[in-house]
């Protein structure tokens, strides 16, 4: 069952979300639509327009959609060359057969995902792509192990193995799933790294005092780890992981 409560809690950090939250890279997002611009593309759990901004650089033409206002208003904002329409996966607002690719960037884990896959059925043509894009911090790195700990320890987060479990399917009306994996990085002082933990579901959802911790251990950790100490920026390795299926 869908967490509603940590699903729709980034609207009120929609500014800090759209500004440390970290891109996806080119090449994941081409193959995730799996055909050359233009296409009509679908961009689900829009956000602030972070997936949705990559869309249009490789010549897509994207119609976001998000269930969150506050998501929706810096999307606006931020990306004038589109407007994003209120709805979500499960009730995706256009008409039948309309679309070329359907695609989530580290949004697929919060959707009822038997009839998130439904509707994205309902709305690609025969031959279209469904995809699930996630930004993984890169834990293999000691640092950013260290990172996760903390996280964990002080606010029940998650590690990136959580965030992009294994997809077997999106459902009888998708052929098999296919698998790509990308890597990237932000370039983040103590700060922003700071920052960029602020824009996650587990810190919006905790008390003061837990956000008040969590910052002073992750403000320890990059004064201390010997991988970051005096360093005025350093990056923040990441994986992309896409699954994709085409529609049948």
């Amino acid at each position: 069952m869908v967490d509603q409560v940590h699903a729709l809690s980034f609207g009120a950090a929609a500014e800090r979300y759209d500004r440390y939250r970290p891109d996806y890279p080119e090449p994941a997002v081409g193959w995730a639509v799996g055909r050359p611009a233009p296409a009509e593309v679908v961009d689900l759990g829009a956000g602030t327009g972070i997936l949705t901004r990559v869309l249009l650089r490789l010549g897509h033409r994207v119609t976001p959609v998000e269930p969150d206002p506050g998501m929706r208003a810096r999307l606006d904002a931020a990306t004038p060359e589109t407007v994003a329409l209120a709805g979500s996966a499960e009730r995706v607002p256009l008409p039948d057969d309309s679309v070329d690719a359907v695609v989530a960037g580290q949004a697929y884990h919060w959707f009822d995902q038997p009839v998130a896959h439904a509707e994205g059925a309902r709305v690609l043509r025969p031959g279209g792509t469904y995809a699930a894009v996630f930004n993984q911090r890169d834990e293999s790195v000691p640092w950013v192990a260290a990172l996760t700990a903390i996280t964990v320890e002080v606010l029940g987060g998650r590690g990136a193995s959580d965030d992009g479990p294994g997809i077997d399917g999106f459902g009888p009306e998708f052929g098999p799933v296919e698998r790509n994996e990308f890597r990237h990085g932000l370039t983040l002082t103590p700060e922003e790294l700071v920052g960029m933990i602020s824009t996650r579901s587990y810190y919006l959802t905790a008390g003061p005092e837990r956000q008040r911790e969590v910052a002073a251990r992750i403000r320890e950790l990059t004064a201390g780890h010997p991988d970051l100490a005096g360093r005025e920026s350093f990056a923040l390795p990441y994986r992309t992981v896409v699954y994709r299926g085409v529609r049948r």
